[in-house]
């Protein structure tokens, strides 16, 4: 049987070949987890009853998508970048979030689940990078890991080649998390958690973009899989 991999859904406004608004997961995504044997599943999102809901799944997949609203990291105005920002959606990745750290499930948390982790230990995140200039949308980048950690074991590699899609990153880094990966100009590419009770990393980039062709990358999935197969 193959672990089953939560991933909650993303709201779509304009899916034309379905003709409704729809919950999505870039395919990707899915098919990262299916080639490290694991069993990807859409979860919808809701306010109540995330603990109990998770407890039939072996491992979370926190994806990518659109920015969390500021009032969850304390800031009091928001940037005009900042897009896509949907109430409901930034409820339960927060709950999911907090229990599978809680609860030790195996968590990979990619680009916007990085952010959702880092503000539900606490973090900040910096709304906008400074324009067209200074974002990583669109761009692929040599990332430093650090070596020994979760992410660099999972990878196999001390440097990777990050494909990113963001505007924003981490300001102030949550209670206890450890950054495990940088790009040239400082971002914080990876986080994790010494101590935490089950497999754990974050990374700010999208691996599922390069996976295919890309070991380092699809090693992320894989350590996740075996994580949840245990």
């Amino acid at each position: 049987m193959r672990p089953l991999i939560a991933i909650p859904a993303r709201f779509a406004a304009r899916t034309s070949a379905l003709r409704y608004a729809a919950e999505a997961n870039a395919r990707a995504l899915i098919e990262a987890v299916w080639r490290a044997g694991g069993e990807p599943v859409s979860i919808h999102p809701a306010d109540t009853g995330t603990a109990e809901r998770l407890t039939r799944f072996d491992g979370v997949l926190l994806p990518g998508g659109g920015d969390l609203a500021p009032a969850r990291y304390g800031a009091t105005d928001t940037h005009a970048t900042v897009y896509d920002v949907d109430p409901l959606q930034d409820t339960f990745d927060l709950d999911v979030a907090r229990h599978a750290l809680e609860s030790g499930l195996p968590l990979l948390a990619i680009c916007r689940g990085l952010q959702v982790v880092n503000v539900a230990l606490g973090g900040t995140l910096e709304q906008d990078m400074g324009g067209p200039e200074h974002e990583h949308r669109h761009v692929v980048h040599p990332v430093t890991l650090e070596p020994g950690s979760v992410l660099a074991r999972a990878t196999g590699a001390e440097k990777a080649d990050a494909s990113c899609y963001h505007h924003q990153r981490v300001d102030r880094p949550g209670t206890d998390l450890r950054v495990t990966a940088r790009a040239a100009d400082g971002t914080i590419e990876g986080l994790e958690l010494p101590g935490a009770g089950g497999w754990f990393t974050a990374v700010q980039w999208h691996p599922e973009d390069t996976a295919h062709a890309d070991p380092a990358q699809q090693g992320l999935f894989d350590a996740l899989v075996r994580a949840a197969a245990r």
